[in-house]
This record gives C-alpha cells, sequence and structure tokens, in this order.
C-alpha cells in the first residue's frame, strides 16, 4: 500500500450544518472523493458540488436494520460513510468532521503502508498519551485514561521504522482532548511539526477526525453508537488490541471546534472516565471482550455492521 498513485482515496463527513468552510475545501480535493452522512438534523436542501450527500433516506434503503440500532441526530451515522466508501472501492478513507479545516498539505505524502521513522516511545504503563509527548505537555488526549496522567513518562523515546494501517493526524486550534482538560486550560494550540510522527509500544486512543483508514481496517473499525463521547475511542482501543498499527502525524487541519457545552460532554465522557483502563486492559487479552462493555443495542449494531464484509 505504500504507492498512492492511482489509489481511491475518500472523505468520510457527517454534519447536521449547510457546507462549512472545511467541506468546501473538501469538496475541491480533485484527487479525493467526498461523501457527507446525513441526519434527521441536516439541511433538506444540502448540496455539494463534486461530492455525494446521502440524505437520511437513502441510508434507511441501504440498510433500515443498521440505521435503527444506531439512532438519529449522532455521530455514529458516520458508519454509513464508511460502508460506502468499502463499496466504492477505497483503498483510503478519511474521516473528518465538518470543523476541521484542512491545510494546503491535507492528505499528502500520508504514512499508511510504508515503512516511516518515527518517534517510537516504550512506556511501562497500559495506555500511551500522544499529546503529552508533543509541545503541549499539559494537555492529554480525550479518552485516554485520567488515572494515568501522573503516570505519563516520555523518557524512553527512540527512532523506529513503523508501516501504519492508521494514521491520526493532529489538530491546531481547538485540539481534541476532554472536557475536563478543556475546562481547565481552554487550549489554542500550535502544535510543533518536529515532535511528529509519534508511535508507541502501548495502546492509545485517537478519534474519528483527521483520521486516515486503510482498506483492511474497514471491517473492524466502527464507531458505537450509545456510549456517549467513547464512540471513536472505543472503536481505536479495539483495532489497535485486533493488531492494527497507528502513528500519529504533524497537524494538517485547524480545527475551528463548533459550539459544545462542556458540561454535557463531560456527562457523554464519563462513561470513558470510568471503564478506559479497565477496557484496555481486557482488549489486549481478547479483542471480542468489547462486548463487555457494550449497551446491547451498540452490540447488535456492530453485528449489522460487519455483516457487510463477510463475503470476504
Amino acid at each position: 500500500m505504500a504507492k498512492q498513485a492511482g489509489m481511491k482515496k475518500v472523505i468520510i463527513s457527517t454534519t447536521i450544518n449547510p457546507p462549512t468552510e472545511a467541506i468546501a475545501k473538501f469538496d475541491q480535493m480533485a484527487d479525493w472523493d467526498l461523501v457527507v452522512i446525513g441526519d434527521k438534523k441536516t439541511p433538506v436542501d444540502y448540496r455539494l458540488n463534486r461530492g455525494i450527500y446521502v440524505p437520511p433516506e437513502e441510508q434507511e434503503k441501504y440498510d433500515r436494520e443498521l440505521s435503527r440500532a444506531i439512532g438519529w441526530n449522532c455521530i455514529q451515522r458516520r458508519n454509513f460513510g464508511l460502508l460506502w466508501a468499502y463499496d466504492m472501492g477505497a483503498d483510503i478513507v478519511a474521516l473528518v468532521d465538518d470543523d476541521n479545516i484542512p491545510y494546503p498539505d491535507w492528505g499528502r505524502d500520508l504514512m499508511l503502508g510504508k515503512k516511516t521513522r518515527t518517534h517510537y516511545y516504550e512506556i511501562e504503563a497500559p495506555v500511551f498519551d500522544p499529546v503529552g509527548a508533543t509541545n503541549h505537555k499539559e494537555l492529554w488526549h480525550r479518552g485516554f485514561p485520567l488515572q494515568l496522567l501522573p503516570k505519563r513518562d516520555y523518557s524512553k523515546m527512540k527512532p523506529k521504522l513503523l508501516a501504519a494501517d492508521i494514521e491520526a493526524d493532529f489538530w491546531d486550534g481547538d485540539p481534541d482532548i476532554d472536557a475536563l482538560c478543556r475546562m481547565e486550560h481552554a487550549p489554542e494550540c500550535k502544535f510543533e511539526p518536529a515532535c511528529f510522527p509519534i508511535a508507541s509500544n502501548k495502546p492509545s486512543p485517537f478519534n474519528s477526525q483527521n483520521t486516515f483508514l486503510s482498506r483492511a481496517v474497514l471491517k473492524d473499525y466502527f464507531l458505537f453508537p450509545h456510549v456517549g463521547r467513547m464512540d471513536d475511542i472505543w472503536a481505536s482501543y479495539y483495532v489497535e488490541a485486533k493488531g492494527y498499527k497507528v502513528v500519529y502525524g504533524k497537524a494538517s487541519v485547524y480545527q475551528q471546534r463548533n459550539v459544545h457545552d462542556l458540561i454535557n460532554d463531560m456527562r457523554q465522557e464519563y462513561l470513558g472516565y470510568e471503564n478506559n483502563l479497565k477496557m484496555a486492559d481486557d482488549l489486549l487479552k481478547d479483542p471480542e471482550r468489547i462486548s463487555w462493555y457494550l449497551p446491547s443495542e451498540a452490540s447488535r449494531a456492530f453485528y449489522l455492521y460487519r455483516k457487510h464484509f463477510n463475503h470476504e
């Protein structure tokens, strides 16, 4: 997968807003196809110039059972985008939010499938926090177990060649940190490119914004519904436990974050505060232990999603 010339590359997003500045820029990228998955709150007159907009009724027609298991008015509708991209023959899928304004070099020189020289951190703790390895050491990634904050150790770093299945690029501006971190620091970030690429010997959280997936990952990567703001975080722990390798790349977007209620965000993250540390350990023993942590409808949705790949 090292050669990207001639590859099918698809950008996936979800939105409840009219086309934003970020979406307009992604829609202009000639070497990528953009697919935007609609929701019940998305404007009915939503239009793209080049890309594909998939309205709710088309998603229902595609897989009504999965649609009902996921539910409406949630970012997990993005799973339909993953299936859409797969059916389009995508070799690389980029997941973006509609507030991720891409830099001019976004999506170029991706690290997927080729040996890349990384800043490789070997740690003793069970989970690695990539944000603390940057020039913003006071922050931490959403989904990093809070119990491990005093135990972060970046003293053992060495260069290492690594072929990534997943490239999780960073975000200048308002980064992807949890509500507690955001309330404490209210950061406006400019991440130093020299800190990247970053990788580790331990699992680490990555999100579903500004993240690139190789085709092989799609059958296992699922944004779990009904678990609040842990949907993509638990997806990251799951696929890493399955053996997929993630490398964190330099910031390639500016996140002009949509308005959020931070107290509500904190409520939506509490399930992770309580379970992330134990889950990361359980999944390394058996990735399918993810079912221990999922409500029944989330497990059903995951089953229905994976049915689309059963022919392989």
